[in-house]
């Protein structure tokens, strides 16, 4: 079989690795890939947003299946335009990616079918929302509506935050059109959960749990990032949680998307929030997080590829869906500087050793060398009996991968290791 993955980041590269594990699978193309996935598939470069140059290719090369990754893809409708060209794919439609790329959309649909989630109003008017914050409750969330590279929520401790915040999104154009419209949510508290899931618009079927790591810098100080690491599965989703979570919020999304006309096929990201009050949706993703991917896909026993076509062919209630017992960790070296400013272009080097652990996000190929070109550089991920384990081997993985101003987060899985201390 040929596929096709869109996308070029760390998640991507995780995803590639699992599918190549098929021996029906002949070869794979990334588009447009980087320089650390080139060695595991063949980078094309056409960039993930260019849909109709990726319909073309993939039916000039005749693929079998395409996977597409990213949100901006998904939302933009590249699973419809390869539909229609007849190559079946992994991820939803434009129409359910909106559980993704709507903010307001995703609210709407909590509160009209009783899913769980933040109290909350939206507002396409600045000055109304002003006028909303005069006399809200702090700290307050401000969430713009469509995508923002996962940038677009602001925590306002204060109201001048909070005012601030609508400000630059509404009036300064801080994210663009996606900002024109924003959400401002009651602020919760709790652990925070990722818990991505298969679904195939009937079925859902719950992958390994995990605990992802936002902030730049040790102890949750600094900027949010995209994640500088993950661990899994996470300690506080029990399984009586799980349980609920089930009931009150997976089938009751996957029902409200199907009774909307949108049913949604592939992977339906839910981050979760563990509240005094019980489990509420803080957010949905329309496809596979990054870097939670990095942690749960290699704790998945069955094939990748069987299960992935199982969602688009609507037969995932028959098909098994087994992850090891074991623990993982992911810890994300990356470009000193970043979320912010960062210099890039420095070689990279990964012990042979290190390779089969290693999920590359932002690196190019030039002359032969691998340099890095990005923020978040690569992802380093061990798998263990223990969480402890874990976590000791992806550290000693690190060690094993150097470019010049690479750091990372020292105190990944802490908190969920915590977390066992006081169970």
């Amino acid at each position: 079989m040929k596929l096709l993955v869109v996308g070029g980041g760390g998640r991507e590269h995780a995803i590639i690795k699992k599918l190549k594990e098929n021996p029906e699978v002949e070869k794979i193309f990334a588009l447009p890939g980087n320089g650390g996935i080139a060695a595991d598939a063949e980078c094309v470069p056409i960039g993930a947003k260019d849909i109709p140059a990726i319909v073309a290719f993939a039916v000039e090369q005749q693929v079998d299946y395409a996977v597409v990754a990213p949100d901006d893809p998904l939302v933009l409708g590249a699973v419809d335009a390869l539909n229609e060209k007849g190559v079946p794919c992994f991820g939803p439609t434009a129409a359910a990616a909106q559980i993704e790329g709507s903010k307001v959309f995703a609210k709407d649909l909590m509160k009209k079918y009783g899913i769980p989630t933040a109290a909350y109003e939206s507002f396409d008017d600045a000055a109304a929302a002003l006028r909303y914050l005069d006399t809200a409750e702090m700290p307050i969330v401000v969430k713009a509506d469509g995508l923002a590279l996962g940038k677009g929520v602001i925590i306002a401790q204060t109201r001048e935050e909070a005012r601030q915040a609508v400000i630059s999104m509404m009036e300064e154009g801080m994210f663009g059109q996606s900002g024109s419209r924003v959400v401002i949510e009651e602020f919760l508290t709790g652990p925070e959960v990722s818990v991505l899931s298969f679904t195939d618009g009937e079925t859902v079927v719950p992958m390994v749990s995990s605990m992802d790591h936002k902030r730049a810098r040790d102890n949750d100080q600094g900027l949010n990032t995209g994640g500088m690491g993950t661990v899994a599965p996470n300690p506080y989703y029990t399984e009586a949680i799980a349980a609920q979570c089930m009931e009150e919020i997976f089938l009751p999304t996957i029902r409200a998307m199907k009774a909307e006309g949108r049913p949604f096929r592939g992977c339906l990201y839910f981050g979760l929030m563990l509240t005094p009050k019980g489990p509420k949706v803080i957010e949905y993703n329309c496809r596979f997080g990054d870097p939670e991917t990095q942690v749960v896909l290699p704790l998945l026993e069955s094939d990748l590829l069987t299960v992935m076509r199982s969602t688009t062919e609507g037969t995932l209630a028959q098909t098994e869906v087994k992850f090891s017992d074991k623990s993982a960790c992911c810890v994300i070296l990356a470009s000193e500087g970043y979320p912010q400013k960062y210099q890039s272009g420095f070689e990279m080097t990964i012990a042979p050793e290190a390779l089969p652990h290693a999920f590359v996000a932002g690196a190019k190929l030039a002359d032969g060398k691998l340099l890095t070109s990005g923020g978040r550089v690569i992802g380093l991920t061990a798998v263990e009996d223990t969480l402890p384990q874990a976590i000791d081997r992806a550290y000693t993985l690190t060690g094993m991968v150097h470019f010049e101003n690479a750091y990372c987060r020292r105190d990944i899985g802490a908190r969920a290791m915590k977390a066992f201390k006081e169970a």
